[in-house]
């Protein structure tokens, strides 16, 4: 570790208290315990069995008399195969996650991935076996109760019907992917872990420099950016090639599958049709002037400047007073604000405190960013944090404590159906998010403290709303230009400054460096296409805070019921009983409107 890591860490200690690091032994007690090798042999042994009893017998059992309960047999044997291998892979992952530079670690995940790829390859006949029944079979057989349990994951995985390949194809695929996208991601994940920026004579991790951004001076701030641009610049040309070879391997995937546009198949993956994108995508570009321009401007007023510049996005108002949250407030804060919503909502919420479900410290090595992973219904979710007691930390505890508590409340459907499409899956988090802010703003002591809380909900909402599907145009740009030769890194610049441009507005200045930013943003490698889920669950969830807030009767129950549900039901159905419909045009200027409200509300306080 880092001198300068060493020092920044021990400050932190000091002033936030001790930060909780999560315990993995619900999962298994080590790295090299018996309990990895045992499951990894029962996987092992598990999936060669259910192949020799199950492949190329599915028509024949199906049409048998007993169909409905011999396929329901099946799917049990194949979900609980399929837990072992989450339970595995979840282990690695999170123990990867913790420090991805320490080799040993970085050995363990790579091994186990390869072993269980090996593992899964002996199930990859099952669901397409399942696809190839005729629909008048399934359908007769579905009559069984045992079978039509399932009948959600069913009719999900037969939507991928006309996109699936011969089971050789399918199995080249799926071998190849821990030496193909997976090898890339990895590279990345490495490589951004290992980076160092150089900052006052300080060399930092990118979590450390990314928060300098948010510094009160401008100084500092222009640094960080500088420091940020200079080490990207270094790093261009590997990013350049994981960029080009990813959308290159999308780009043959999705040829063979037959998906024609680009983002296609991540719309089928989140059940949402593309006209429902489509229409929150032209929503929010529309809305631009009215949300970000006209933010940035008035900031840049409050700055006492013209334009700001890009370091200044995200900088704290002149009147907001310099202060670290500790642990234990951020904490009370959340659970409080979640009690007072629904007791049940704090008690699962504390469940993640009590438990050492969450790994909060920034340290060298460790995975940026943050994140809530499920692992499987038969242990827990955890959360990670790379806390530093800002206000927008705060708020990222509650956004990350709202998915584990859809994860756990979604738990109950079994591990084929607890998982929510990624439209939905940031409904509780941007949800949990609401109801922290509300919270704090309803104890504002002063008509400035409520100017600043509000300053920042604005800008959370814009980086969520604005920023996202500015990223969502951008790689869609990447990846259609992709099809026809490499990019250069110069290009790619040349785009994310035409976009950023257009998002952020005339009150911002796209200064020497931003061309690089594209760089660091992860879900470009890993998540192809996912970012406009962020925009679609804040806009979902100020449509149903509206309608939470006019008291409607029996709310918590049905968000509850929301909550459960995992991925047993598509957008339509789960907010049918809100009186929502997120296909209708109007949804999404319902949900884009509040973020124009807080604007409006800010302006008349500067009238003050």
């Amino acid at each position: 570790m880092a001198a300068t890591d060493s020092a920044a860490q021990a400050r932190e200690s000091q002033e936030l208290g001790d930060l909780p690091v999560w315990n993995l032994t619900d999962l298994y007690p080590g790295m090299d315990s018996p309990e990895v090798a045992a499951d990894l042999e029962k996987a092992d042994q598990d999936a060669s069995a259910f192949a020799a009893d199950y492949k190329g017998k599915l028509s024949e059992l199906a049409t048998g008399a007993d169909g409905g309960k011999a396929l329901a047999c099946a799917i049990r044997r194949y979900e609980a195969v399929e837990e072992v291998i989450g339970k595995l892979m979840s282990y690695a992952s999170l123990t990867y996650a913790g420090d991805t530079s320490d080799p040993a670690r970085a050995k363990f995940y790579g091994d186990l991935q390869d072993k269980l790829n090996t593992v899964g390859t002996r199930l990859l006949f099952f669901e397409l076996e399942l696809n190839r029944l005729d629909d008048a079979v399934v359908e007769r057989a579905m009559g069984e109760p045992e079978l039509a349990r399932y009948r959600p994951w069913i009719e999900d995985i037969r939507l991928e019907r006309p996109y699936q390949l011969s089971d050789e194809i399918e199995r080249l695929f799926h071998e190849k992917s821990v030496t193909g996208r997976g090898a890339w991601n990895r590279l990345f994940d490495e490589t951004m872990a290992a980076l160092r920026f150089q900052v006052g004579g300080e060399s930092l991790t990118l979590e450390r420099t990314l928060n300098m951004l948010v510094d009160r001076d401008e100084a500092k701030r222009k640094s960080a950016a500088d420091a940020l641009a200079e080490t990207f610049r270094a790093n261009l040309r590997l990013f350049t090639l994981i960029t080009n070879v990813l959308a290159k391997d999308k780009s043959i995937s999705d040829g063979w599958r037959g998906f024609t546009d680009v983002a296609a198949a991540r719309h089928l993956a989140n059940r949402v049709e593309p006209e429902v994108v489509d229409a929150l995508v032209s929503a929010v570009q529309g809305a631009y002037p009215r949300l970000s321009h006209r933010y940035y401007a008035i900031k840049a007023r409050w700055l006492g400047k013209d334009k700001l510049e890009h370091w200044d996005r995200n900088a704290p108002l002149p009147e907001t007073l310099e202060r670290r949250v500790p642990w234990g407030e951020a904490r009370e804060t959340v659970l409080s604000a979640y009690g007072g919503f629904a007791p049940e909502m704090a008690e699962i919420a504390a469940r993640f405190f009590d438990g050492s479900w969450i790994d909060a410290p920034t340290r060298p090595g460790k995975a940026p960013g943050a994140f809530a992973h499920s692992t499987v219904p038969s242990v827990h979710p955890y959360v990670l944090l790379n806390y530093q007691g800002k206000t927008r930390d705060v708020m990222t505890l509650a956004h990350e404590l709202g998915h584990g508590v859809h994860q756990v409340l979604a738990a109950n459907q079994g591990l084929l159906m607890a998982q929510t499409p990624l439209t939905l899956a940031e409904t509780a988090s941007v949800f949990g998010e609401m109801l922290t802010f509300r919270s704090m703003l309803s104890k504002a002591a002063s008509d400035r403290e409520r100017k600043i809380m509000l300053a920042g909900k604005v800008e959370d909402m814009l980086n969520t709303v604005v920023r996202q599907i500015a990223f969502y145009t951008f790689e869609r740009r990447v990846h259609l230009e992709r099809r026809e030769g490499e990019l250069t890194a110069e290009r790619l610049g040349e785009i994310w400054l035409e976009i950023q441009g257009e998002s952020l507005g005339p009150a911002i200045r796209l200064g020497d460096g931003y061309e690089t930013f594209w760089t660091y943003i992860p879900h470009f490698v890993h998540s192809p296409f996912y970012v406009y889920a962020y925009a679609f669950g804040d806009c979902l969830v100020n449509s149903l805070f509206a309608v939470y807030q006019r008291a409607e009767p029996g709310f918590q129950d049905k968000y509850f019921a929301l909550l459960k549900a995992g991925g047993t039901k598509r957008h339509k159905e789960l907010l049918a009983p809100f009186g929502l419909d997120a296909s209708d045009p109007g949804f999404w200027t319902m949900g884009l409107s509040v973020i124009e409200g807080f604007i409006d509300e800010l302006e008349a306080l500067d009238r003050r």
